[in-house]
C-alpha cells in the first residue's frame, strides 16, 4: 500500500465518526491532519453553532452572520476572568484576551501583549476587535478605587468605536461593515493591571472612497447615518432635504445595522466633543457631500469651466469666487515670482474637486482620532504595560485592485510573514537547535511576495516612487514595461498576455491578484494645489479652518515636488513602526473565517473556507502545533515518571528502614533474654552456693545438736513418691498432698498465712526453687526456715530429712506489680510465669 492510500484510508476512517466530529476542541487532535479532515471538523461545529476553535496557537473564528448576544454576555466575560485555567474552557476570544491579561499580571517577558486578528474583509476582525475591547473595559475597570476616573475611560475606550467605525468603515462587496483603515489600538494598564487609559494608531485611510465608490459599495457609514437619522432641524441645517440627491451616496436605500446616527453623536458626546464642535463636524460632512454634486460645463478652450447652476457648496463658507478659481484654474509657477494660471480641463476640474473632498475628509479624520487619543490617552508616568488590539483590513482581490489594494495586501503579507517568523519557523529551528528528531513541516514563506513588492532597488514600490518623482506625466504603459524589464525573473510576478489594461499580477500568500496600473501613479503623488489649501484656511468655518492652520501652501510647490512623500513611502514607514511594535511584544493570534461570500447567515460553503485555511496556513499550524503538543505531552510523561519514580523510591526506602528497626528490635529482645538468662544462670549458681555454704556451716557447727533433736523428734513417716517429688503441706489440710510445680502459685495465693513443706529429699528442688523465685532468706512480709537449721545432719554429705517451711503472713502474689519494671525486687522469672498462670 503507497503512502497516499494509506492517508486516504485514514482519512476514510476518521470522518466515519461524523457525529463525532464537532466535538474536537482543537484542531491539533484531529488525526489525521489534512485539509479534508480540518474542514470537515470545522463545519460540523459550524452546524452545531460552535464558532470558536483551537488550532494550536491560533483561534480558528467562524462569522456566524448573525447576533449571538448569549455568548458575549457580562456574565460569560466573569466567567472566565474568574475561571482558574480557562483553557479548560470551550474556546473563545475571551481565553485569548485573558490569556494576554494574565501574562501581564504574571509579568511573563516580554509583558507587553499583542492581539493580532487576521482574516479577509467580512471574516468578522471588526466584531472581534469590539468584543476584545469591551472584555478589557469590563474586567480591567474592576476597583473600586477612583471608580469615577475608571468609568470615564472605560466609557471612551469603548464609544471610540462607533465613532471610528462610521467615519472610517464603509459597505463593500464582501463586508457591510468593512474596515477601510487600520487601526492599532493601545489598551494602558498600570502596575496593578488595571486600565488607566487607551491610544489609536490609524494605517492607511481609504480616502478615494469619498469621491468614488465601485458597483454596489458604498461611501462612508457617517455620510448614510446624516441621510437617514437627521431631524428636520438638522437637514435645514445641513441643507439636506429628504428629496436630495446625492452623487457620492450610491446605494443610499440599502439599510445596514450600522445606520445609526444617534449612537454615533451619543459616543462623541461621551468622547467630550460639544455642541459646537460636533455641529462643525456636521456642516464639514455636509460640504463634502455638496462637492459631490459639484458639476462643470466646458465654455471654450481657453476659457475656464463654470459651475452649473444647481451646484452649491455654500456650507464650506469660503467665498464662492475664489472657490470656483480653485477648481478650475491651476496655478503654474517659474521661478520664484512669475505665476502663470493654466485653465483647468473639464476632467481636471473633477480631478481638483475630488481631491479637495478628500484632504478636508483626511484632515478630519486625523483631527478626530487626535481628539479621541486626547481624551482617552494616560500620562506615561501613569501606565507601565499595554495589551495591543491589530484590527487591519483583510486581503482582499476584487475586479478591479489598485494602489489601495496594493497597499493592503501589502500589509497582510507583512502580518503573515511576523506569524510565521514568529511561530512556525521559529518553533521548527527550536526542535533542531535542542537535537530532537524532527521531519520539516512545508510551511509558504512569502519573503519572496514581500522581496517582490519591498525590495530596494527593483522593488514594485520602489519604481512606483521613482515614477513619481520623475518631472513628467504619468504614462500607465510605460511604467508596465518598465516592470517587465525589471522584474520579469521573480515567479511572484506576472501579467495576462491577453489583457489590454496596463496591469501586473502578483502571486500572494493568499492567491494571485491584479493590479491596474491607470491611475496608480496620480494616486501615490496624492498632489493637493496650494491653491486648494489657501482656500480652505479662508473658512469661517472654525472646525475647518483649524485643520488647515498649520499646511504649508509653499511646501506643494514646484520646488518641493521631488521631495514630496508619496502615499507607498508614507505606508511602508508606518508600517515598519508597527511590525517592530509587534515584535516586541508577546503575540496572540486570531484567523477569523468567513464562511460564505454572500454574508448569509450559518451558511457554510467548503470552497470558500478551504481557499482561506490554505491562504492563512492553517493547516500548517495545526501540524507543528501537533508535534510541539506531542513534544510537550513527552514532557509531561517524562515529569509524572519522575513522581512515580520518587514514589516508589520513597515507598523502598520506608520499606527498607521499617525491615531494619523490626530487625534492630528482634536482636534487642534477643539479647535482653539471653543476658535474663544468663543473669538468672549466674544469680541461680551464686544463690546456691550460698546455700551451699551455709549449709556446710551449719552441718560443721551444729551436728550433734541436729542429732540429738532427731532422736528425741518423732517425725511422721512420708509416703515415698513424696519423698521423691516433694509436697506441699498446707496447714488447713492435714496430710501432705503431692502437687506439680504450677499449683504453688495457686496455694501461695489462696490464704493469707500459710505453711510450705518440701521434703529434705527435695533439698536441690529447693533451692533450684527459690533461686528462680528469687525469695531471699529474709524479707519484709515473710520469711523461710529450713528445717536442716533446727535438727543437725551427720556431715556435709548426708540428706537432710524433714521438710521446709515457708511462713507467710500475707500472700506476695496478691500485692504482685502486674507490670513490672526495671527495680529489683519485682516479680520475675519463674515467679512471673505462675503469676500469668493463675
Amino acid at each position: 500500500m503507497s503512502l497516499n492510500d494509506s492517508l486516504e484510508g485514514d482519512v476514510r476512517d476518521f470522518l466515519v465518526n461524523e457525529a463525532e466530529l464537532h466535538t474536537y476542541d482543537d484542531l491539533t487532535k484531529v488525526n489525521p491532519v489534512t485539509p479534508t479532515t480540518v474542514l470537515k471538523c470545522l463545519q460540523a461545529r459550524y452546524s452545531a453553532r460552535v464558532f470558536y476553535t483551537h488550532a494550536g496557537c491560533t483561534l480558528v473564528a467562524l462569522n456566524p452572520f448573525q447576533p449571538i448576544p448569549h455568548l458575549y454576555s457580562l456574565d460569560v466575560m466573569r466567567e472566565y476572568h474568574s475561571a482558574p485555567q480557562p483553557q479548560d474552557f470551550k474556546p473563545h476570544i475571551f481565553i485569548v484576551a485573558e490569556e494576554a491579561y494574565r501574562n501581564v499580571q504574571g509579568q511573563v517577558e516580554p509583558v507587553d501583549q499583542s492581539l493580532v486578528v487576521s482574516g479577509e474583509s467580512g471574516a468578522g476582525k471588526t466584531w472581534t476587535s469590539r468584543c476584545l475591547m469591551k472584555y478589557y473595559a469590563t474586567v480591567a475597570a474592576s476597583s473600586h478605587k477612583c471608580q469615577d476616573t475608571v468609568e470615564r475611560i472605560e466609557r471612551r475606550v469603548l464609544d471610540s468605536n462607533p465613532v471610528m467605525e462610521a467615519f472610517g468603515n464603509a459597505c463593500t462587496l464582501r463586508n457591510n461593515n468593512s474596515s477601510r483603515f487600520g487601526k492599532y489600538i493601545q489598551l494602558q494598564l498600570n502596575s496593578s493591571q488595571l486600565l488607566v487609559g487607551a491610544s489609536v494608531q490609524t494605517y492607511l485611510l481609504e480616502k478615494t472612497r469619498v469621491a468614488f465608490q465601485a458597483p454596489n459599495e458604498r461611501n462612508f457609514h457617517i455620510f448614510y447615518q446624516m441621510m437617514k437619522g437627521a431631524t428636520e432641524k438638522q437637514r435645514q441645517e445641513w441643507e439636506m432635504p429628504y428629496n436630495q440627491k446625492f452623487s457620492w451616496l450610491p446605494n443610499a436605500d440599502k439599510t445596514l445595522e450600522e445606520d445609526r446616527l444617534q449612537e454615533t453623536a451619543e459616543a462623541m458626546i461621551s468622547l467630550g466633543i460639544d455642541t459646537d464642535k460636533r455641529t462643525q463636524i456636521f456642516r464639514v460632512l455636509a460640504s463634502i457631500l455638496q462637492l459631490g454634486n459639484v458639476n462643470f460645463s466646458l465654455a471654450s478652450e481657453s476659457q475656464p469651466c463654470d459651475l452649473d447652476e444647481e451646484s452649491k457648496a455654500t456650507l464650506l463658507q469660503v467665498p464662492v469666487d475664489e472657490l470656483q478659481d480653485c477648481l478650475t484654474v491651476r496655478t503654474l509657477r517659474a521661478g520664484k515670482q512669475n505665476v502663470l494660471l493654466k485653465p483647468c480641463s473639464q476632467s481636471e476640474c473633477v480631478i481638483r474637486r475630488d481631491c479637495l473632498a478628500k484632504v478636508i475628509y483626511a484632515q478630519l479624520f486625523e483631527w478626530l482620532v487626535t481628539f479621541i487619543n486626547n481624551s482617552m490617552c494616560s500620562d506615561n508616568s501613569k501606565w507601565c504595560n499595554f495589551i495591543g488590539l491589530l484590527d487591519v483590513y483583510g486581503f482582499e482581490c476584487f475586479l478591479l485592485n489598485n494602489l489601495e489594494q496594493l497597499c493592503i495586501n501589502y500589509a497582510n503579507e507583512k502580518l503573515q510573514q511576523h506569524f510565521v517568523a514568529h511561530y512556525l519557523k521559529a518553533q521548527q529551528e527550536e526542535y533542531v537547535a535542542e537535537g530532537l528528531e524532527w521531519s520539516f513541516v512545508r510551511y509558504q514563506d512569502n519573503q519572496s511576495c514581500l522581496d517582490l513588492i519591498e525590495g530596494s532597488p527593483t522593488g514594485i514600490l520602489s519604481l512606483l516612487n521613482e515614477e513619481c518623482r520623475l518631472n513628467r506625466a504619468s504614462d500607465a504603459k510605460q511604467f508596465r514595461v518598465r516592470l517587465e524589464k525589471e522584474l520579469s525573473g521573480n515567479t511572484r510576478m506576472s501579467w495576462d498576455k491577453f489583457s489590454k489594461q496596463p496591469h501586473f499580477i502578483v502571486a500572494h500568500y493568499a492567491g494571485r491578484v491584479s493590479y491596474q496600473i491607470e491611475g496608480m501613479m496620480e494616486k501615490n503623488k496624492d498632489p493637493v494645489p496650494p491653491e486648494l489649501l489657501s482656500l480652505l484656511q479662508k473658512s469661517k468655518n472654525p472646525l475647518l479652518q483649524s485643520l488647515f492652520a498649520a499646511s504649508d501652501a509653499e511646501g506643494n510647490g514646484s520646488r518641493a515636488q521631488s521631495k514630496v512623500v508619496t502615499v507607498v513611502s508614507k505606508f511602508k514607514n508606518s508600517l515598519e513602526s508597527l511590525m517592530k511594535i509587534l515584535h516586541g511584544t508577546t503575540p496572540h493570534y486570531t484567523r477569523c473565517i468567513k464562511p460564505n461570500p454572500d454574508c448569509r447567515p450559518l451558511t457554510f460553503k467548503k470552497e470558500e473556507v478551504i481557499t482561506q485555511l490554505e491562504a492563512c496556513g492553517i493547516v500548517e499550524t495545526i501540524h507543528i502545533s501537533a508535534a510541539d503538543c506531542c513534544y510537550f505531552t513527552l514532557e509531561l510523561l517524562e515529569e509524572q515518571r519522575d513522581r512515580v519514580r520518587s514514589q516508589k523510591a520513597f515507598c523502598i526506602q520506608c520499606c527498607w528502614r521499617r525491615y531494619q528497626r523490626r530487625q534492630r528490635a528482634i536482636r534487642t529482645q534477643s539479647a535482653t533474654l539471653i543476658q535474663a538468662g544468663t543473669a538468672s544462670t549466674q544469680m541461680a549458681k551464686s544463690v546456691r552456693a550460698a546455700q551451699m555454704d551455709a549449709l556446710a556451716e551449719a552441718e560443721l557447727d551444729n551436728a550433734e545438736d541436729l542429732l540429738e533433736e532427731e532422736e528425741s523428734c518423732s517425725l511422721p513417716a512420708l509416703d515415698p513418691l513424696l519423698k521423691e517429688r516433694g509436697s506441699v503441706q498446707l496447714s488447713s489440710i492435714p496430710e501432705p498432698v503431692a502437687v506439680h510445680g504450677w499449683p504453688l502459685g495457686l496455694a501461695m495465693a489462696s490464704a493469707p498465712n500459710i505453711t510450705v513443706a518440701l521434703t529434705a529429699t527435695g533439698f536441690q528442688k529447693v533451692m533450684s526453687l527459690m533461686a528462680t523465685l528469687k525469695i531471699p532468706f529474709r524479707h519484709g512480709e515473710y520469711k523461710v526456715e529450713t528445717n536442716q537449721f533446727d535438727q543437725g545432719v551427720a556431715s556435709i554429705r548426708a540428706q537432710p530429712r524433714g521438710s521446709v517451711k515457708l511462713h507467710l503472713r500475707r500472700s506476695p502474689l496478691r500485692y504482685a506489680d502486674m507490670h513490672p519494671g526495671q527495680n529489683a525486687d519485682g516479680v520475675t522469672g519463674f515467679n512471673q510465669i505462675l503469676l500469668e498462670k493463675t
